[in-house]
């Protein structure tokens, strides 16, 4: 049997991932007391059939019980054989924060009303369990149907996971570097297609824009040097515990040269392997048509 324990920061997605769990034919429950967490281990493996194979349990900050507690318990666990895994939900602390106020949900731990009060208190309860998490996604920039892929991968292929996620991410520095990017690279340097009538009113998306940006020697040069930096890069980052990387690929506006870029990085650094990927072009429908670069 596989036993996966779900837990993590409060809005960075747990109810989500263990439906999707359930969709994999794991047993599910969710916020069980900690209390109870030894005896339902023994339970399911009595239980064990056909329709019970794998099981997962959804812990989080509602349990009210104390780091030290729960590790205890774990400890516990381990030391009489039973196996599981650990799965850590994280995000950034804006995008928590942004998520409670378009749910208009209170944080579990807020005291007062303030959710960031409550994300603060949280994290620092939560900080001992992350660091003995298996798996650290972070969600702050995944969509569903991508953190539906990455614990496909990790649950049911049986993937090596490498606990970060990397996003390449085209944009225009017209309209600001993205605030959350790790890494800045600006290819304005490359032939511009906003300049060909005909490639105008197109993006990086279609295969005439890419074949201008990229097959004039520079670009392929350009992101070959840079595939070359990504791969010494990304397990560095992954063995300081970074959980989430974000690549930002720039031109003037944002549609021609940095789409076209960051899809062959994208492609490239997809057969690295070992993490998540994620492909964003932040401003590839902006001011559409004519008015881009």
């Amino acid at each position: 049997m596989r036993f996966v324990i779900v837990t993590g920061m409060s809005g960075a997605g747990k109810s989500t991932a263990l439906k999707m769990l359930e969709d994999m034919r794991y047993f599910c429950v969710d916020n069980l007391p900690v209390e109870l967490l030894e005896k339902f281990t023994a339970l399911m493996l009595e239980a064990r059939s056909e329709d019970v194979v794998n099981a997962a349990i959804g812990i989080d900050a509602r349990s009210g019980v104390s780091p030290d507690e729960l590790l205890a318990v774990l400890a516990r666990m381990k030391e009489s054989g039973f196996a599981f895994e650990v799965l850590f939900l994280d995000s950034q602390d804006e995008v928590l924060v942004k998520r409670y106020k378009e749910s208009r949900r209170s944080h579990p731990l807020s005291t007062g009303g303030r959710v960031d009060e409550g994300i603060r208190l949280e994290r620092e309860k939560l900080s001992h369990l992350r660091k003995h998490a298996d798996y650290i996604i972070d969600t702050s920039h995944t969509l569903t149907r991508e953190l539906r892929m990455e614990l496909e991968r990790i649950f049911l292929e049986d993937r090596k996971f490498g606990n970060m996620m990397v996003s390449v991410l085209s944009f225009g520095f017209k309209y600001g570097i993205p605030s959350d990017a790790d890494l800045v690279f600006d290819v304005r340097f490359l032939p511009n297609p906003y300049y060909v009538d005909e490639l105008r009113p197109l993006t990086g998306m279609d295969d005439s824009v890419f074949d201008y940006v990229m097959m004039n020697g520079d670009g392929m040069k350009f992101v070959q040097m840079l595939e070359d930096m990504l791969r010494f890069l990304l397990p560095r980052y992954a063995a300081e515990g970074k959980t989430s990387l974000v690549i930002a690929i720039g031109c003037t506006g944002g549609k021609h040269r940095s789409i076209s870029v960051a899809r062959e990085v994208y492609r490239r650094i997809c057969e690295i392997g070992g993490f998540g990927y994620r492909l964003e072009h932040r401003d590839a429908d902006r001011d559409r048509p004519g008015r881009g670069k």
